[in-house]
């Protein structure tokens, strides 16, 4: 018979139980809606109250710091900030010296020191003085206005149209607080704080409403709803348990062990009515399904994808070692030293396309770029390798950060490498060259491409290499590589900007 009571009262229960919520909810939105129109006014009041004084605090310091300061004017300040602030207030304008230029006659609070008095910030607060400071420069920054607020000014301003019962005001700037006001009684329940920022950010005016503590009738009056609540609570919980949520555990267990790739078996069935549940668990098997199926289309695609990359590579690679080969037939039968020179010239930048392809390719799996070191490094070494006679011991000293560069970038460095060495073996064949390439500080998507040689220094011969040959192509490298190429003709240096991958 209890059990059944029980069951016929529970919606009651439950109606009353929300009802008491419901109004104890919409009490504390009340009250914080109060408590926040309380705060927004007061903190406008406040903020509006230091602006209009610091406003008649900035004309009086402009005036002194050009010299039109008088006591009229100062007596005229002492009104007006008067009328604001009947209270317990002081005002006071130094000079950079430290002079008193104005004030009132009582002496200053103590707290600040002489050398703070020009500090950037426009509110202090000075909590064991129980005063709030407010600063106002001059425009050409000689004259300083201070402006002290005594706790019953504060409250007197801050003091909200909007009744707020049992309320305090506190002020706040960073770990210092300063209380205005304290409630009419203290006790130990529950308090609501709200804040507002005043005109600088960091300084924040708290209000907080005390409220009386929680009457045993009150706790009497939630009570009873609360044990229907909680008898209705303990059989819900039985039945959701039962049919909804140890079913849905199950599931997200099978789920939380899937691998891409696996299909999930057929998932035991737990006796519940939730019909929905079984056609959820039937749509991640089927959904396991189709990942696994695409799964293996995607791993065969990338497969063929390797494979057709490998090819290309072999093919393009098959097709410079025979374009190589046929130059160097050509170079062979050649009988004049010019057309042998010049074979030899077509031979470095075809090898150096074949340097960059292999590198791009060996680099391709990581998908990272094309490596600045060993492009340079491969390079020089094929440069020296296929070196005229007279240059076999030509030096080339390359300084690398570990870089990478896209093929795009890749192509026309490794052309301009080969111009530049080229150039420099035909002007000085026993000389050296330093290759540096080093990250731009500023840019991390960006490098300095440096060439050094005391050979590439201007003179007349280097003038009409330039003219007769070098120039043009360097100019059109440059173009391709989209950045100005620099040249310090007295001592030697080329230099250019180059596009880095991350």
């Amino acid at each position: 018979m209890f059990v059944v009571l029980t069951l016929a009262l529970l919606p009651l229960g439950l109606i009353a139980l929300v009802a008491s919520l419901q109004a104890i909810r919409s009490a504390d939105l009340e009250k914080e809606a109060l408590l926040r129109v309380a705060v927004t006014q007061s903190a406008r009041k406040l903020s509006a109250d230091l602006q209009s004084d610091r406003t008649a605090l900035m004309l009086a310091a402009n005036a002194f710091s050009k010299g039109e300061g008088n006591p009229g004017l100062c007596s005229r300040l002492a009104i007006f900030l008067r009328s604001h602030n009947d209270q317990d207030g002081s005002f006071y304008l130094y000079d950079r010296a430290g002079k008193r230029l104005c004030g009132t006659s009582a002496p200053e609070p103590q707290g600040l020191p002489a050398d703070r008095r020009f500090d950037r910030e426009t509110l202090s607060l000075l909590p064991r003085q129980h005063y709030l400071l407010s600063r106002v420069r001059s425009s050409d920054d000689q004259v300083v206005a201070l402006n002290y607020y005594s706790r019953s000014q504060l409250e007197s301003v801050a003091d909200p149209v909007t009744a707020v019962p049992n309320r305090q005001l506190t002020i706040r700037q960073g770990s210092e607080e300063f209380l205005i006001s304290r409630p009419m009684r203290e006790g130990k329940g529950t308090r609501t704080s709200l804040s507002a920022r005043l005109d600088q950010p960091d300084v924040l005016l708290t209000m907080t409403m005390h409220d009386p503590p929680a009457t045993l009738a009150r706790m009497l009056s939630l009570f009873l709803p609360l044990v229907m609540w909680f008898a209705a609570a303990a059989i819900g919980w039985f039945v959701v348990n039962r049919l909804l949520i140890r079913p849905l555990v199950l599931l997200r267990r099978v789920v939380a062990n899937y691998q891409p790739g696996e299909v999930l078996g057929p998932i035991e069935r737990v006796r519940t009515p939730a019909l929905e549940i079984n056609a959820l668990a039937d749509t991640f098997r089927s959904i396991s399904e189709d990942v696994a199926t695409h799964e293996a289309e995607m791993a065969e695609g990338l497969d063929a994808q390797r494979k057709l990359t490998r090819e290309v590579h072999h093919r393009v690679k098959n097709n410079l070692q025979i374009i190589a080969s046929l130059i160097s037939l050509h170079a062979r039968s050649a009988h004049d030293a010019e057309a042998v020179e010049a074979y030899a010239s077509i031979q470095r930048r075809v090898d150096a396309l074949s340097v960059v392809h292999r590198n791009h390719f060996a680099e391709l799996e990581e998908n990272r770029g094309v490596g600045v070191r060993a492009l340079v490094s491969e390079l020089s070494a094929s440069l020296r390798g296929t070196a005229p006679q007279a240059a076999r011991r030509f030096s080339i000293q390359i300084e690398s950060d570990n870089l990478h560069i896209n093929q795009d970038v890749a192509v026309p460095v490794a052309f301009l490498i080969t111009e530049l060495v080229e150039l420099t073996m035909e002007l000085d064949p026993q000389g050296a060259v330093r290759i540096t390439v080093q990250q731009d500080g500023e840019r991390a998507d960006r490098a300095f491409f440096t060439m050094r040689s005391d050979a590439l220094r201007s003179s007349p011969e280097m003038t009409q290499l330039l003219d007769d040959r070098y120039g043009r192509v360097l100019t059109g490298l440059s173009r391709q590589l989209r950045a100005p190429l620099e040249y310090d003709g007295e001592i030697g240096n080329y230099r250019i900007a180059i596009t880095v991958t991350a």
